[in-house]
């Protein structure tokens, strides 16, 4: 079994940010269809994306669906930076704060997984 951690740092401004958190969702569902272990996990800009694709409006909300159960988490302090901690919080979305308040990426690669970014 292959273990995959997904960090989206795509912010959501343009096209093709958008492309990169789409492509991001899309790997992270073909990872969980082949039973692998997946970890999404938003940081820095790409916390905004939560917020954004929750919206049921939203044109990826449902790949979005597909995959949230295997979101890991946002990062606690970018989160912050960009103004959607709250948002973030009330959708019930972890804050990752394990290396001096920012996801450990390090920790997945302990643990045997792959980091891709997006």
């Amino acid at each position: 079994m292959r273990k995959a951690a997904i960090v989206v740092l795509a912010d959501t401004e343009t096209s093709g940010e958008l492309g990169r958190v789409v492509n991001a969702l899309t790997t992270a569902k073909e990872f969980k269809e082949s039973g692998d272990e997946v970890a999404i996990v938003f940081d820095g800009a790409g916390t905004r994306w939560i917020p954004a694709l929750s919206d049921p409006d939203h044109k990826y909300a449902g790949l979005f669906a597909d995959v949230r159960d295997r979101v890991a988490g946002a990062c606690e302090y970018c989160s912050g930076a960009y103004g959607v901690k709250d948002e973030v919080t009330n959708l019930g979305i972890e804050l990752l704060g394990d290396y001096e308040q920012h996801p450990s990426l390090h920790g997945y690669a302990e643990r045997g997984y792959q980091v891709i970014t997006f």
